[in-house]
């Protein structure tokens, strides 16, 4: 008598960083009305477990939720070792969290920046290096979330625009490097979006604050469109045409123009 062995098919997630608010909530919504289950990272607990628990009643899909600090320099190996404990596998990574500090720079404290770019940068590649071996195990995708202002420097909103520089140019990099196995990377780069991005900021400034209300795109229509670009595989995601013609003025214009001009909306001389 010969016996057969029938594996049962892996549960797999997507896993989001930040997913508590703003761009990260509605990526979680749109990829569970998709039949997505999720993985929610944020700092704050009682949010995710309500939003965990909305998503799964009203989608019927799993979800579960991790609260950590991601300015914390162990953090991606807490995310990491969770997964494993809990047996969660992934095939889509969303790197989402991230913020800015508006000033100059000696305004804050160096251990200030230097925990606004261990979100920003140093938690995108830990989770991407970390996920990687079992990403590339199913066909996956990795969807890194940089910011309009990665194509140019932003005085007064200095380290956040370099360290989206940093995360486009990694994820184009990447994508090449991975052009050959089962994963995808797709970098969205949102420009003013309706969410609590100004106020973690500090942004005070009267003129930045009108320009980002008059220029706002809403997080559900960041989401659809971010997640759109990467099911398509497409490498990156300027969403909406405005942010579309900014990136190409920054591509145009002259540096020392374009820093004078983002100088002033965010309230330097």
């Amino acid at each position: 008598m010969i016996g057969f062995f029938i594996s049962k098919p892996i549960t797999l997630y997507a896993l989001i960083t930040g997913a508590s608010k703003g761009i990260g909530k509605a990526i979680a919504i749109e990829l569970a009305a998709k039949k997505n289950n999720l993985l929610l990272i944020a700092r704050s607990e009682n949010l995710l477990k309500a939003l965990a628990k909305d998503l799964a009643d009203e989608f019927g899909i799993i979800a579960d939720y991790l609260a950590v600090d991601l300015a914390n320099a162990d953090a991606g190996y807490a995310i990491y070792n969770w997964c494993v404990e809990k047996n969660y596998s992934i095939n889509i990574l969303v790197n989402n969290a991230g913020y800015g500090l508006n000033g100059l720079l000696d305004e804050y404290s160096l251990e200030e920046h230097l925990a606004n770019m261990q979100v920003n940068i140093n938690m995108p590649v830990a989770l991407t290096y970390l996920f990687l071996p079992q990403l590339k195990k199913h066909p996956s995708y990795i969807l890194n979330v940089c910011s309009g202002a990665a194509y140019q420097a932003v005085p007064g909103l200095n380290i956040y625009a370099a360290s989206k520089a940093f995360l486009l140019s990694f994820s184009r990099g990447l994508r090449y490097e991975l052009k050959n196995s089962n994963v995808s990377v797709t970098a969205v780069c949102p420009g003013a979006t309706d969410t609590d991005f100004p106020n973690r900021a500090n942004v005070t400034n009267a003129k930045a604050k009108k320009l980002a209300e008059k220029f706002n795109m809403s997080a559900k229509t960041v989401a659809v469109i971010a997640l759109n670009g990467m099911f398509a595989k497409k490498p990156e995601v300027i969403t909406g045409f405005v942010n579309k013609l900014s990136a190409f003025f920054a591509w145009l214009l002259p540096k020392s123009v374009l820093e004078k001009s983002a100088a002033g909306i965010y309230g330097l001389k």
